[in-house]
Parts: C-alpha cells; structure tokens; sequence
C-alpha cells in the first residue's frame, strides 16, 4: 500500500512519487530492507564502482550474516562491530546484525587500530565483522577478542531468516563521535530514533524510488549513513563515490544522474570552487541537502546558481538527536543563512542559562524533545545525565520523565519562527571582553572572494584572553594580505583576526567536518600574515 505526494523535480516538471508504507517505529528497523526486497527487489540498492547490488541481494547477504551470528551466539543486545568500506558489504553487514537483535557499530573505516580497539573495548563488542583486505591495510593486527567475520565469506543466498522482534525502544545502534576532543563517546540510538529519522527526512526530500542518491559521506558519520537508511526506505538506489577529488566526484554525479546530493560545508565550498560544477548544471539533480555545519552565504548563492533546479535543503542536527531542524528550500534565497525549523514529529527550544525560553533574536540553547532524541551515551551515564535532562519546559506538574537533549549548541531564533545557528556553547571566543562566534569571522573570510576553505580558531593572549587566528586555503589568485585588508574594512576591532595563517589544505574530522584543534596543530603553515 502506497500514496501519493506531489514532488517538484524541477521548476517546470511535477511528478507523483510514493511514499512506502513502513512497519511502525516500535518494530526491528532491518524489516526496512526486509520489506523494500519485497516490493522492489530487483531494483539496484547499492551502485558501487560499476557493480550493482540489488535489494534482494543485499536483503540475502544480510540474512547470512544474521544467520552465522545467531549460529555463533550473538544474542539480542550483544554489540556487532562493522569496520568496512562504506558500499553492499557494510549495509548488508549492518542490516544482518541488527536482524539477529544485536547493537550494531559503523566503525570508520579510516581509523587506526588504535582508535578501533577503543571502539570494540568501550562496547565489549562481541563481533567484529571487516574483511581481509582491510585487515590487512593496518599498521598491525587489531588486538580484541572480539570474533572475526569475513564479509567476503557472506555470499548470500538464503532468505529464510527473518529478523527477530525488536520493540521501539530497544538499542539499535551506537555512533561514536569522531573523537576529536579526546577518545570517542558512543551516542545509543533505538529503533524507534532510526524509524522517526528516515521517516522525517524522507518526508521533507521527498525521496523516492526513482531517486539515485549520492553517498559521499561514511556509514559511521549519522548523516552518511542517513542517506543508507533513506534510499532503503524508498527502495532507491545509492551511489557510492569514494574518490576525494572534487573532479571526480563531478563527473560521477553526471555519469550516474544522481538525483540527490547530500555533502558537508567543507564539501560543497570545493564543489563550487570547481569549474566543472559552476559552468554548467547537473540535469538530474533536484535535491541538495546540507548539515554538519553552516555553508556561508556566498557559497549557498554558489550553489543555488550552479543548479536552479535543484531544492536546497539547509539542514542542522546533532549525532544525540539524529537531525534537528530544515530549511524548506523556497525560504533559502530570502534566508540563506538560517537553519530553518523543526523536523516533523520534533519540537525546538531555545532556553537562557535558567532554562528558561529565550525572546525572538535571544541566543540561547538549542534544547530538542521527540522521538529522534537518543538513549543516551553507551557506558557513560555521568555524560548522559548532563545532556539527557528533563524538558525545562514541561508544564508545572506534568511526570519529568521525558527526557531531552541539550545540544551545546547556541542559536537565536527570529520573529517569524526561523532558527539561526551562532556557535558551540563551550567554543565561543572570548578576547577582549566580548563574546564571539568564530563561524561570524569565517563567514566575512569567505566573503573576501580571496579563499577556498577558513576556520578560526584562537590562541591564548595575556591582553585579549583569547586571540583570533584564521586558517585558511588560498585562492590561486589569493592573498593573506588581502584577506586582513577586508576584514579591517568589514569587521570591528574586536572581531578582526590577529594572525592569518595560510595552509595548503585545512584538516577534517572523519565525518568531514573541519578540525579546528587540527588546524592549530599543524605545522604546514606556508606563511602567517599579521
């Protein structure tokens, strides 16, 4: 059973696009694939350098896994690690271990042993599914007694297992942060968070069957592998373009008639630095969606004049609430700077130190309730009990059993309901007794024309308390120089950078994101202007 909704492909073409009828959020979230192998089983789930995996393949593969598991003892609850390249082999792997009942892990696949062994300890996984060949790209062996699985072994070809009762309130899966201030905590997420999730992003893209959506983002970052659980849900196919090369990427995105392109600010800034993006638009493409930071403003005006006939989805979320808010995209050229509002099925509050609600134009924090909010933090209740609190605003006398996440995040909110990101709570710059965002000077560096990539971080100074430095990639006609030049012209004293250090590229996390502490880190300053 299906219905229908209107869906603009372009600003001239309206096409009715279905919408699945999926089991209930309090059920086993592998009956997502389990359901679409049936309705759409010979479509391609999963392209990949140039082979494609259909969603009865992929659904048989995951049966094999949730098989061998079960047959070894892997029971409901126990922790399944996946460390695989982001393509079939991890989605089936995912899908088969939360089949069986169990918590399963996307384990960055750039990682070192190190950081996977901290991974497979904190969450005394029981498993660890990865393959030979990536086994083997490490320094050394991965120390665990953790099992090992070959997903090269999981050929697949038998459907008879079905995935076992799950209710929605069961852990599905654990996310650890990229790990950036220290070692990774790992955010629990339930069934029924990963249900709500896809379902709500699913419902404002509009995706759909006929949709092939671009995964340029790993499975272990949320938003990467939000793109996986989507293109299941609708039975659409995901396209898998591993190459870091913004060139490349271009040309896949062609090649392959992607109809959906989800990328991170760092991403998008080098696509609109390619001409091959600029100069002309990408016919297939009616839908571009954004999170994991803010996209500057000229560089959202970049994007919406290299593809006016794609929807921009300006989007904002936190790995303990799954996403948060979206900017409906015909409010993007009026608001190219805003977050948008809430979700579906999630409400947004912005509260003042006291916990109390903040007036229009107030920065406060961002404090999020629904059914996206995460369990807590595996292993951690200290952490948990400090961003899972009761709802501040609940009414006088109502159970404080509901619980909410405070994102650390500061926004302000504006008359007419639309939210604007500020800065981290705890990564404001303070120098010279005013409180600053870094991404409010970031955003003036783009707009200097002079560079590709900024990130402001600070070094202490005895007069200022903090001093501000930019890190920055140059444009190839670019100067530092002419960078301090317009942020004397365009900023106040108070907000001006002390120092800006030119690099030849600027340092990510692994989902992508710039890393600022990185960036401070680093020695391949090519020269610092003053």
């Amino acid at each position: 059973m299906t219905e229908t909704v209107a869906s603009a492909f372009s600003a001239h073409t309206v096409e009715q696009v279905p919408i699945p009828a999926w089991p209930s959020d309090s059920t086993n979230i592998a009956l997502l694939l389990w359901g679409t192998a049936t309705e759409h089983g010979s479509t391609c789930a999963i392209s990949e350098r140039d082979v494609d995996t259909t969603y009865s393949e992929l659904r048989s593969r995951a049966a094999e896994v949730a098989a061998r598991l079960t047959a070894d003892g892997v029971k409901p609850g126990d922790r399944v690690a996946v460390f695989l390249e982001r393509g079939a082999d991890a989605a089936a792997a995912f899908f088969g271990a939360v089949a069986c009942g169990a918590i399963a892990i996307n384990v960055n696949e750039t990682l070192r042993p190190r950081q996977v062994e901290h991974i497979l300890s904190h969450s005394s996984a029981a498993a660890l599914i990865s393959s030979a060949e990536m086994l083997a790209r490490q320094p050394r062996p991965i120390e665990s007694p953790a099992r090992r699985y070959d997903m090269a072994t999981m050929s697949g070809g038998d459907d008879s297992f079905a995935p076992v009762r799950r209710v929605g309130n069961d852990l599905a899966q654990i996310i650890y942060t990229s790990g950036s201030t220290g070692l990774p905590k790992g955010v629990t997420l339930m069934h029924s968070n990963l249900w709500s999730g896809v379902r709500a992003v699913s419902s404002y893209v509009r995706i759909s069957s006929h949709d092939r959506i671009a995964s340029l983002l790993p499975f272990s970052f949320d938003y990467g592998f939000n793109q996986l659980l989507c293109a299941v849900g609708a039975g659409a196919t995901l396209v898998v373009e591993r190459s870091p090369l913004p060139q490349q990427i271009v040309a896949t995105l062609r090649a392959k008639e992607i109809t959906v392109l989800p990328c991170v600010p760092p991403l998008w800034l080098q696509l609109v630095g390619t001409s091959t993006f600029r100069s002309a638009c990408i016919p297939s493409l009616r839908a571009m969606t954004n999170t994991g930071g803010r996209v500057p403003v000229d560089a959202v005006r970049q994007l919406r004049a290299a593809n006016p006939q794609a929807q921009l989805f300006l989007m904002y979320g936190l790995t303990e609430a799954f996403r948060a808010t979206y900017l409906p995209p015909e409010l993007v050229d009026a608001h190219p700077d805003s977050i948008g509002r809430a979700i579906p099925g999630t409400e947004i509050m912005v509260v003042r130190e006291d916990l109390t609600p903040c007036e229009p134009g107030e920065v406060g924090e961002l404090v999020q309730r629904g059914s996206t909010v995460a369990a807590g933090y595996w292993n951690d209740p200290e952490t948990t009990a400090l961003r899972f609190r009761p709802n501040p605003l609940r009414p006088k006398g109502s159970p404080d059993s509901e619980r909410v996440v405070f994102s650390g995040d500061l926004v302000r909110r504006d008359a007419n309901g639309l939210l604007y990101y500020v800065g981290r709570k705890d990564g404001l710059i303070k120098s010279l007794g005013y409180r600053i965002s870094p991404d409010e000077i970031a955003d003036v560096i783009y707009a200097s024309g002079q560079v590709v990539e900024a990130v402001v971080g600070t070094v202490p100074d005895k007069v200022r308390g903090d001093s501000i430095v930019a890190y920055v990639v140059l444009r190839e006609d670019g100067t530092a120089e002419a960078v301090h030049r317009f942020c004397r012209a365009e900023l106040p004293t108070y907000l001006q950078p002390g120092k800006i250090e030119v690099r030849s590229e600027l340092p990510r996390t692994s989902s992508g994101k710039f890393d600022v502490r990185a960036a401070q880190a680093a020695g391949d300053v090519q020269h610092a202007s003053v």
